[in-house]
């Protein structure tokens, strides 16, 4: 069984991706084009990621639930530095339908918000 391929973002980025069909952010405030890739996560490290990036900031971030089977670019697992836990990094832009579930944040649960295709 394959782990859950997470990416943390805030909702209108998410909002303005799914209209357009591609996602091309990296990271909170770096895109595609800039970093190489897009920073992605399993559930055990979403929580120190959120807390890494946007501290008790966390109003409005959703979670996107990635289908890797429907992604068009490899996703590598690669350490920040050397000996460091491994991140699943996506090679290319995220398809809005790769995304099958898009949760709300919080620090506390996640809870679901929409649906699949192209979750909304």
């Amino acid at each position: 069984m394959t782990e859950e391929l997470l990416h943390l973002t805030e909702e209108p980025l998410w909002e303005a991706a799914r209209r357009a069909g591609t996602y091309e952010m990296s990271t909170r405030g770096r895109t595609l084009r800039e970093e190489g890739f897009i920073h992605c996560s399993l559930p055990h490290q979403l929580p120190a990621v959120a807390r890494a990036l946007y501290g008790s900031d966390d109003e409005g971030l959703v979670v996107l639930v990635i289908d890797a089977a429907r992604l068009g670019s490899p996703v590598r697992y690669e350490a920040m530095e050397p000996g460091g836990e491994e991140f699943p990094h996506l090679y290319g832009p995220l398809p809005a339908d790769a995304v099958v579930e898009v949760r709300t944040w919080a620090a506390r649960s996640a809870r679901t918000v929409r649906g699949e295709g192209g979750a909304r």
